[in-house]
């Protein structure tokens, strides 16, 4: 999509880190953000840093996602751009000290991660599949979701993780096959090691650490970077049911 200026875009996870990131960057060219998140103080700041709107929203409840989105189409319009960037990552072995991996986490993780992720792509494409086309090739919206090098190498204490995010990229081409009548792309960045302030928190030697094992550049990820390339298959309309890797050449290794 060419002339995304005054597109109306929603962003989940949209308060903090790679969300935030993505939010400022498409704000920039003049598009109209929408920040779905269940942070609401972060929220409602960065949306008034932007312009844009904030809407309180768990993911993974189809009528909070339902009424997060009515309020960002009745501010902005039919969002024509939704990136899903809102996940969890708790650690927990399958079996640790004598017990199960607890049941209603992993269910959690899940939850949040793939379920919120296709919830918040279908209900979204729902609305972009009833309007009009944007250009001759009858190209409606794009819908990027997030996923991760967790996907292929999962590490130790990451079975929830690595399943949903696993789910995020298996779902991608067969949603872009299922959405192509309808003229809305679909798409998956698989993000490494990025600075998030989850990750930012740890100390430097941890930091330095994990930046050691990125082959190149050996650092870590911005969510500048990662905004970068959301922002490019968002213009690239040739950019359909594919799972891209942004990581530094990483592969992951078990801990």
């Amino acid at each position: 999509m060419k002339n995304i200026d005054q597109m109306a875009a929603i962003i989940t996870g949209g308060a903090s880190g790679l969300g935030a990131a993505v939010a400022r960057l498409l704000a920039s060219k003049g598009v109209k953000v929408a920040l779905l998140d269940m942070n609401a103080d972060a929220g409602q700041a960065l949306a008034a840093e932007l312009g844009g709107v904030f809407c309180q929203a768990d993911v993974s409840d189809q009528a909070s996602v339902a009424d997060a989105l009515a309020k960002a189409r009745a501010a902005n319009g039919q969002e024509r751009i939704c990136v899903n960037c809102a996940g969890i990552a708790p650690a927990a072995k399958t079996v640790s000290r004598g017990a199960a991996h607890d049941l209603a986490l992993f269910q959690k993780v899940i939850n949040v991660n793939l379920v919120g992720t296709f919830n918040v792509s279908s209900q979204s494409a729902l609305g972009m599949s009833a309007a009009d086309a944007l250009n001759e090739d009858g190209e409606r919206g794009v819908i990027i979701n997030t996923a991760s090098v967790a996907a292929f190498e999962g590490q130790i204490g990451q079975v929830a993780y690595g399943a949903s995010k696993g789910g995020v990229a298996a779902m991608t081409l067969p949603m872009a096959r299922d959405l192509a009548k309808s003229g809305i792309r679909v798409l998956s960045v698989a993000p490494g090691i990025f600075k998030t302030p989850m990750v930012a928190a740890f100390s430097q030697e941890v930091q330095d650490a994990l930046a050691a094992n990125i082959p190149f550049p050996s650092r870590l990820g911005t969510p500048e970077e990662f905004a970068a390339l959301v922002c490019h298959m968002i213009e690239n309309s040739f950019m359909n049911g594919e799972t891209v890797r942004l990581d530094g050449a990483t592969r992951m290794q078990p801990r």
